[in-house]
């Protein structure tokens, strides 16, 4: 019995070569609680304060553009009433300000990488902006942070400024609105995703 062997169609091949480079260099890694951080910083007419995001969740998906290292896609999303300040008052005016009964979550997600900068041990200096979503209020802001990149890890650290009014928020106010918020809030993160 005689047995022939058809050639692979040129197609199927490219195919499967797509396939095989996705798979090696396209990686996804999550947020893990363990070592990530989030804080909001702000200033009020006595003192200054902050608030601690105690859960958050993401992704971020890279890959290689030769021996480029790419952000294919990187989304952040922490709830809103996991913002804690360690006093009662000012974090129920924070919610109060946040609409938190109707607007749960905050939304941070990256819609274009405009630089990556190999920065020496495994660290990038990234320039990208992103849609931030606060209060139901969708704006896009620049964001530029530092990125280390192991095998099973990354890790973000950066910070970005910005008013509550921009996004249709009232600086919140207490005691008879006798001590009263600063419209300018700066988030700090080191955020670690892993595989």
């Amino acid at each position: 019995m005689k047995i022939t062997f058809k050639p692979f169609n040129k197609s199927i091949l490219l195919l499967f070569s797509l396939l095989l480079t996705q798979t090696i260099f396209s990686q996804e890694f999550k947020l893990s609680k363990t070592g990530s951080s989030m804080t909001v910083l702000g200033t009020s007419s006595i003192h200054d304060w902050e608030i601690v995001a105690e859960e958050q969740s993401g992704t971020i998906q890279l890959g290689n553009d030769g021996d480029n290292i790419t952000i294919k896609a990187l989304k952040l999303t922490i709830p809103a009433e996991s913002l804690k300040s360690g006093k009662g008052m000012m974090d129920n005016n924070t919610y109060k300000a946040l609409k938190t009964d109707k607007y749960k979550n905050i939304v941070f997600e990256m819609t274009k990488v405009k630089e990556i900068v190999p920065n020496g041990n495994n660290t990038y200096k990234v320039a990208c902006s992103g849609d931030l979503t606060l209060c139901g209020v969708t704006k896009n802001l620049s964001e530029n942070f530092l990125m280390t990149v192991t095998n099973d890890k990354v890790t973000l650290t950066g910070e970005n400024s910005f008013k509550m009014t921009e996004f249709g928020i009232t600086p919140p106010k207490a005691l008879m609105g006798t001590i009263k918020t600063g419209d300018e809030v700066t988030i700090k993160y080191a955020s670690v995703l892993t595989k």
